[in-house]
């Protein structure tokens, strides 16, 4: 019969809570805490929100000014403003989106 040695096991990984609660983030090193990326989440979430309520906005401006225009170009104008109003919140909102991530 063989017999059979049993080498001491491999040590597990530290159960620490402040191992648990921070992780690597990409090639920069920064070891940042569950609760800094749980608020950056919520203020993505708070600002995407908020795009999302001023690209509401911009088109009920536009659909309202479009009906109530006299003449086609009015029409026109009102369609153009409504787009160039949300094409400014999705701007504000990266904007502030990559603020968000940069001060992490």
């Amino acid at each position: 019969m063989q017999e059979i040695t049993v080498s001491s096991p491999a040590s597990p990984p530290p159960t620490t809570a402040a191992a648990a609660t921070t992780k690597r983030h990409g090639d920069r090193g920064n070891v940042q805490t569950t609760s800094l990326t749980a608020k950056q989440g919520c203020l993505s979430f708070l600002v995407s929100l908020k795009e999302g309520y001023h690209y509401f906005k911009a088109s009920i401006f536009g659909l309202t000014k479009k009906a109530t225009a006299r003449n086609e170009r009015e029409a026109t104008e009102a369609e153009l403003r409504a787009e160039k109003m949300q094409v400014e919140a999705a701007d504000a909102a990266e904007d502030a989106k990559a603020k968000i991530h940069k001060s992490a």
